[in-house]
């Protein structure tokens, strides 16, 4: 086992690591930059380190900055928790050849399943269903205009290389098809310096279920059921459930099979999410796999038992899977929302600032991950997610009210916050009644 493991991240993320360490005894190390000097990950860790000014590409995504971080430290492992350098192969590799081991799945996997045109190839080889789409990566507005008509409108126009929303957009016609490549193109080049772009069918209002996956190096692999994440804005999550109340015992097995299949195929090892889209009949198809742990695993964790951190980390070292598929049970229902300091009522402008008093709920079945608190002046750097929210109960209905009810107790003073409005999401009628699909909140908020 690891003795030491450097957190190549901040947050509540670089947090939830770090605890997770504590309980298994390994030593660790954050990281920070100026801007997070006084951040709660720097106060927990054993050691910390200052890697550099604010700006993330001066610090945490500063690939040298942080594995020389390591070597300075002694630590023999890496934990990129998510967004950052989490899917980035570059970093994966480097740490490889620097030996230290990169807790996630090897660079060759990240870099392949990275990039959705062989991501799909890969899927299309081992017989897992896939929306209709461009067969290779496409560069000019030409080609991406000859792929949409042999596919058919509307289209969807993906950054190969993206992920999380950005370099996305939907072209419903011939005649829009340019302006909405050359945006998304644009995108892609900032976000992920690659202008690769990808073109599949537009499926119109489908759900978005995902499946967690763990594997190890002994060719063993399972899945924890599914996470239902159709409730979305601009593409990004705004509540996760688990289980779908879309999907039956039969369907449920029927994906979970095609997740492992697809994991088996990419030759995955430590955590990942097979993503797919469902659509109103019933059909579902690979869009994407997640080579990292997402911000929404607490969910399963909930509902399955399992720490799903620790299992990366036991992966990462070598060892086999705690648990057999057969021995994975889904308890009750976990939801999940996502607290960010920003404005609903200004376009979710984004606002950092200094918290004057917090209050986090509690209860049977509540669960906070975070990273704030009084005092805590959020950077405008970064990401504004400053917590998840999460419910368990014997039901969706009651796993949906704890919810609510830790929402009415939560309380932050300081900066604005998306609370109310997760508050009208969760008691939206449709919602409620698990209609909700990846159009919810654009026709009903």
């Amino acid at each position: 086992m690891f003795q030491k493991i450097l957190i190549a991240n901040r947050g509540e993320i670089a947090v939830r690591i770090i605890r997770a360490c504590r309980e298994m005894g390994i030593a660790t190390v954050a990281v920070y930059s100026e801007a997070d000097r006084d951040a709660l990950h720097t106060m927990l860790a054993d050691e910390a380190v200052c890697i550099g000014p604010a700006a993330s590409a001066e610090s945490y995504l500063d690939m040298e900055r942080i594995v020389s971080a390591a070597d300075v430290m002694g630590a023999d492992a890496i934990h990129p928790g998510f967004g950052f350098l989490s899917e980035n192969s570059r970093f994966a590799e480097i740490c490889e050849k620097c030996g230290i081991r990169f807790i996630g799945p090897g660079s060759h996997v990240i870099a392949h399943m990275g990039n959705k045109a062989e991501a799909r190839k890969t899927m299309i080889q081992a017989g897992i269903p896939v929306v209709p789409g461009s067969r290779n990566a496409i560069l000019t507005v030409e080609d991406g205009l000859a792929a949409a008509e042999e596919i058919g409108y509307p289209v969807m126009i993906k950054a190969a290389s993206g992920g999380g929303g950005r370099g996305m957009r939907i072209a419903e016609t011939q005649e829009e098809f340019e302006a909405q490549f050359r945006t998304a193109q644009r995108e892609a080049e900032v976000g992920f310096a690659d202008p690769s772009m990808y073109i599949e069918r537009c499926v119109k209002n489908p759900r978005h279920i995902e499946f967690q996956i763990l594997a190890d190096s002994f060719g063993h692999i399972v899945h924890l059921g599914e996470r239902d994440c159709s409730v979305q804005r601009r593409h990004q999550k705004v509540i996760e459930e688990s289980p779908s109340p879309a999907l039956s015992e039969e369907l449920r097995s029927r994906m979970g099979a095609a997740a492992v299949k697809a994991a088996s195929a990419a030759g995955y090892e430590n955590a990942g999410t097979v993503e797919f889209l469902l659509d109103s009949s019933g059909e579902f198809y690979f869009i994407e796999m997640n080579t990292r742990i997402q911000v929404e695993h607490a969910v399963t964790e909930a509902v399955t038992g399992r720490d799903l951190i620790k299992e990366q980390i036991r992966i990462a070292a070598g060892e086999p899977l705690s648990f057999t598929q057969e021995e994975v049970h889904l308890q009750g229902h976990a939801v999940e929302c996502r607290i960010n300091a920003e404005n609903p009522e200004k376009n979710f402008l984004p606002c950092p600032g200094t918290i004057e008093e917090v209050h986090f709920p509690g209860g049977n079945g509540i669960r906070v991950d975070s990273a704030i608190y009084a005092g805590y002046r959020i950077p405008p750097q970064y990401d504004s997610m400053i917590a998840k929210v999460i419910a368990h109960g014997s039901s969706r209905e009651e796993a949906l009210e704890k919810l609510a009810g830790a929402l009415e107790e939560f309380q932050l003073t300081g900066v604005d916050t998306n609370r109310e409005y997760q508050l009208r999401l969760l008691r939206h009628p449709v919602f409620r009644a698990g209609k909700q699909d990846t159009s919810f909140i654009e026709t009903y908020m």
